[in-house]
């Protein structure tokens, strides 16, 4: 019998071959997670903005996101504002099935309850919004925003939030503002809210989709506006009906975009994808920030050295005024224990959180002032 010598490559050539079997059995195990990767969704989402509008690139940017990390198993299509059902009733469209999902602001369905505007768009206590956006994340807001939509309005939608937008302007005017005493027996187009504050400091106010605001003011259904920012504004013209345009203004500090599923549909994905949508929220917030800051300014100079229009801080008084305003309408909105809870919850967060902030925010203004004196006419 001649025995079998074993080199060193006949030894190196087995430990490879079984190394490259348990590699693959690991890798097959690795390969093949508990997920469930055979089920495809298709969601059907609508924004509430008009065509042009910027706030439909934005939502874009979400859709494309989360189609991309979905890689394949998610497909959302998005549609814009109206072309299922009107831009205010993506909540009932999303409620009822209509549409899977929405792109669109909580302010547009408060008529249906008021606690919907402390979302986006509620009294001014001192946060900005991307303060807001932590007291949504951080603070308890999406909690009790569950609260709301499951126990006390129950509405069969799952939202989250994104997009801390830069404070709204007071708006356009036929006639500089010089004082709270020129807005009163103003026609204004706001919404949320805002149209009670306004309503408070003397305006006759109609609640308008951004899509119908120009041809209100062409014909003299509204004497003025606000709307968002100096992208959305400019795209939709309104700098043909109007050449004064006030910024700044305590009616719109902090507001989010709201993106909506309808729970049933949500509930019914896989966890990962569930994970993607939501997650994905987060990604594009920042994202649609930090396009908002390069297209607002962009927007406000072209505003000011193409179409000519006066573009003008609000006075102290319209602030001063509007903060009495607000309170006036806190009281009658802590009535309801749901509001009154939000507000007391958003107040807690504010007190700690802008407190360390604003103490220890260096002086911005002093420094833009310092390298570029006689700009900032404030």
């Amino acid at each position: 019998m001649t025995k079998k010598i074993r080199t060193p490559e006949a030894g190196r050539r087995k430990f490879l071959k079984t190394a490259g079997l348990a590699g693959a059995a690991a890798a097959a195990t690795i390969a093949m997670p508990q997920i469930s990767r055979a089920q495809t969704v298709a969601l059907k989402m609508q924004g509430s903005w008009g065509a042009k509008d910027v706030f439909n690139e934005m939502a874009q940017d979400y859709v494309e996101r989360v189609n991309k990390m979905a890689s394949g198993r998610l497909k959302i299509d998005y549609l814009v504002g109206g072309a299922v059902v009107h831009p205010f009733q993506v909540l009932d469209g999303v409620h009822g099935g209509q549409i899977d999902a929405a792109h669109t602001v909580t302010v547009y369905w408060y008529g249906k309850h008021k606690a919907a505007s402390l979302f986006g768009t509620g009294p001014v206590f001192g946060f900005n919004a991307n303060e807001g956006l932590g007291w949504i994340h951080n603070g308890g807001g999406k909690e009790l925003f569950e609260e709301l939509q499951t126990q006390i309005m129950k509405i069969n939608v799952k939202s989250f939030f994104a997009m801390p937008m830069p404070t709204q302007p007071l708006g356009w005017f036929k006639k500089p503002v010089t004082s709270a005493n020129d807005v009163k027996g103003l026609k204004y187009r706001t919404v949320g809210l805002a149209a009670d504050l306004h309503q408070a400091m003397g305006m006759s106010v109609a609640q308008l989709p951004g899509g119908e605001i120009v041809p209100a003011m062409e014909r003299g259904v509204i004497d003025a506006f606000e709307f968002n920012n100096p992208t959305s504004d400019r795209r939709f013209g309104a700098q043909d009906v109007a050449k004064n345009y006030m910024m700044g203004s305590h009616h719109q500090a902090t507001e989010y975009f709201e993106i909506m599923f309808n729970r049933t549909k949500f509930n019914s994905m896989p966890t990962e994808i569930q994970a993607i949508c939501q997650y994905g929220a987060e990604a594009v917030s920042s994202a649609n920030e930090w396009k908002a800051y390069d297209y607002y300014s962009k927007d406000m100079q072209e505003l000011i050295n193409k179409d000519k229009v006066n573009v003008l801080r609000t006075p102290q008084g319209i602030f001063d005024a509007q903060i009495k305003a607000w309170d006036g309408l806190i009281v009658e909105l802590a009535k309801d224990p749901f509001m009154k809870k939000v507000m007391d919850s958003q107040k807690e967060w504010v007190r700690r959180v802008v407190h360390y902030t604003q103490l220890n925010a260096t002086d911005y203004k002093g420094a833009f002032n310092h390298h570029f004196p006689g700009v900032l006419k404030m």
